[in-house]
């Protein structure tokens, strides 16, 4: 089990860092079959900086691993990385990638209740869950303070 609490988990010959991965490999496998997609790349490497030697040092290259490279039936590319928690490398190397390649990057997660969404509206959707229970909470503690006076 990884810091982040990803279990590793093979499938197909393929060891990935997460249940969450694996099983979105195994969605990808179903939407090529199916035709819904051209093909897919398992970990495509992208240079972000090319190594260098300095004062001697020498300095190595730096890339980004993504999860998965998705050709689509009209030829466009997307990049998928499956993620359960957003790292400061990781947002580093986002932000490079975005600088370098005109590919979209998409960050997705996998909920029980949602299958598979955007990490970004799976945060929102959270964050409102959260401003709407504390609401709530709230009104009920009022409710029963003003009980209480009476």
């Amino acid at each position: 089990m990884s810091k982040y609490g990803n279990k590793k988990t093979m499938c197909d010959g393929y060891q990935f860092d997460s249940q969450a991965e694996a099983k979105y490999y195994e969605q990808l496998k179903w939407l090529k079959h199916a035709k819904q997609i051209k093909s897919f790349k398992w970990q495509p490497r992208y240079l972000l900086q090319e190594g260098f030697k300095k004062n001697g040092r020498t300095i190595r290259k730096v890339e980004y691993v993504a999860d998965f490279e998705v050709k689509h039936l009209d030829g466009s590319i997307e990049v998928i990385d499956v993620k359960g928690v957003e790292t400061e490398v990781f947002n580093l190397k986002r932000k490079w990638f975005d600088r370098l390649y005109l590919y979209r990057l998409s960050v997705i997660a996998y909920d029980e209740d949602l299958g598979f969404i955007e990490l970004d509206k799976l945060k929102k959707l959270k964050r409102k869950a959260v401003k709407k229970s504390a609401k709530h909470t709230n009104r009920r503690r009022s409710a029963s303070l003003g009980t209480a006076r009476r």
